[in-house]
């Protein structure tokens, strides 16, 4: 089939996560145990049943998403399914190059955990934070954010995440600052995220650092389908422009809204969203309204897939 498969980021995972995959299938149970091994971290109990305050702590938030959407990825290529082509928001994007064969999975869990880490660390030292704009053109948020900048703050466009829904991220007070001027430019809403600090921001840059460190000992292989990256939302297929992307990833915007653009005018025939939630299959019917899609998050989601019924 000429499906897409795409991976959500950081803010999909909720308490029971994965329960009724772990309930249903022991190829899930399987790669909880070996990462367990591999991390120490019971995953499976900690996502399946908390408490919520570990689980959103982003050094475990991260690897819990990343392995539900691994371990959904892994059943489809168990009934013979790969993907026509991939792509994921932030996170998801480690999910993505899993699940079709440019990593090891437990390698990418492992780096995933270091990267969650990191950006944790990165918040600690520069605080910042992030909001989400609502109703606003594009040029408009890039152009206050850079008069922001010139005032000595940093802020930027973290995320174009679909027509109408940009998120911004930066230093407390250029936020604070950004936020103010784009109300005053009319955009209805501008809402301030619970995050632990700014992601895709230049504050992200020791993160950057530590992570390219890692990525440098990241075994990375061609893989089956290509990658319609963050960076650029752009088509990859060469392992080593993705490792560097990866790197890019943490301190440069997320071009969602271009990536889902250039896979669907690319001739995908459809769109599976696999992971925690259905976030992503919202913003696609707002980037394309007309697109199929589909989602699986719980193992009956996962049965009706593939059944080909509406999910």
């Amino acid at each position: 089939m000429n499906a897409a498969w795409i991976f959500p980021g950081q803010g999909a995972q909720y308490v029971g996560m994965a329960a009724s995959l772990l309930e249903s299938h022991a190829t899930v149970r399987r790669l909880y145990d070996a990462a367990r091994e591999r991390t120490g971290v019971d995953f499976a109990t900690l996502s399946t049943q908390g408490p919520k305050e570990e689980l959103v702590k982003t050094s475990n938030t991260q690897p819990a998403i990343y392995l539900h959407s691994v371990a959904l990825a892994l059943l489809l290529r168990e009934r013979g399914l790969r993907p026509a082509a991939v792509a994921g928001h932030s996170l998801g994007e480690y999910s993505a190059l899993a699940s079709a064969g440019w990593l090891d999975p437990l390698d990418g869990l492992a780096l995933v955990r270091r990267r969650g880490e990191l950006m944790y660390q990165a918040g600690l030292d520069w605080a910042g934070s992030m909001a989400a704009v609502i109703g606003a053109e594009p040029e408009l948020v890039i152009r206050l954010c850079a008069q922001v900048v010139a005032e000595g703050e940093v802020v930027q466009a973290a995320n174009f995440n679909c027509p109408g829904q940009i998120a911004i991220s930066g230093s407390l007070a250029g936020v604070e600052r950004a936020s103010v001027l784009l109300k005053e430019n009319g955009v209805r809403l501008v809402k301030r995220l619970d995050v632990s600090g700014a992601f895709h921001s230049p504050l992200m840059e020791a993160a950057r650092e530590g992570l390219l460190r890692e990525l440098a000992q990241l075994v990375l292989r061609p893989g089956e389908a290509p990658l319609y990256c963050n960076v650029s939302g752009a088509r990859v297929e060469d392992p080593e422009e993705i490792r560097s992307l990866l790197g890019r990833q943490l301190t440069e915007t997320v071009r969602w809204q271009t990536a889902m653009e250039n896979l669907l005018a690319d001739g995908v025939g459809e769109v599976w969203e696999l992971g925690p939630g259905r976030v992503l299959s919202g913003l696609l019917q707002r980037i394309a309204p007309t697109a199929r899609s589909r989602a699986a998050d719980k193992a009956a989601e996962l049965d009706a897939l593939l059944e080909g019924e509406p999910s």
